[in-house]
């Protein structure tokens, strides 16, 4: 048996390379026909927030429930007695330089996410590093004392809401004008749909992040 599997290895492996492949003869200017279709250049964007956004809601579901199963499943664990942070100067300068880096590029991929690499998980992930960092020289209190300040847990969930809102209307057909193809302004609902996506994701980052340390300690 291990001669058949082996001369059928083979014979698979030369039919790959030997042998052409039947549509790569053909041309289909599928990233031409997204760009011209969603009015964004970057063609991800364009798949993730109008060709996939029934799939992108889901994700952004998926992602909210995520962090309230995070917060149900260490409410009933005792609180972290000692939680161990960065105390040397250049570990701290370190982090906090890093955390003003991570936040400048979430912004920028969230802002121009449809014109260039990025988009709203992008920026999100870069958040929630710079939450993550500024956390690591931060004292947990003061950290939990202004999520709860800018009522952040509110804000997601109105995020939230505001996507699911818009990207009904765009699945049903109601949708900006996608303006001139390359300007900040350009795509229709897409720039809003990354911009409500990388805040979401950043604030649940953050949620997540608190709920980590105040039971855990910095993992």
């Amino acid at each position: 048996m291990k001669w058949i599997y082996l001369a059928a290895g083979l014979l698979f492996f030369f039919k790959i390379i030997l042998l052409p492949n039947p549509t790569s003869q053909q041309s289909f200017p599928i990233v031409e026909l997204i760009v011209q279709d969603t009015g964004v250049i970057n063609a991800v964007s364009g798949v993730i927030f109008r060709n996939r956004l029934y799939d992108t809601v889901f994700e952004v579901v998926v992602f909210t429930i995520a962090i309230m199963g995070v917060r149900y499943l260490l409410a009933n664990e005792p609180l972290s007695t000692k939680i161990d942070q960065f105390s040397d100067p250049p570990s701290r300068l370190l982090a906090q330089l890093g955390a003003t880096i991570a936040a400048i590029v979430g912004i920028e991929l969230a802002i121009r996410g449809h014109l260039s690499p990025g988009g709203g998980f992008a920026a999100g992930v870069a958040g929630g590093t710079a939450i993550g960092l500024i956390a690591m020289t931060s004292s947990p209190e003061a950290m939990q004392s202004i999520y709860h300040r800018w009522h952040a847990e509110t804000w997601e969930k109105v995020t939230v809401l505001i996507f699911i809102v818009l990207s009904v209307l765009t699945l049903s057909g109601i949708e900006l004008p996608q303006g001139q193809l390359g300007a900040p302004l350009s795509g229709g609902i897409i720039p809003i749909l990354n911009i409500l996506v990388a805040i979401k994701v950043a604030l649940g980052a953050w949620a997540a992040v608190l709920s980590f340390i105040r039971y855990r300690g910095l993992l």
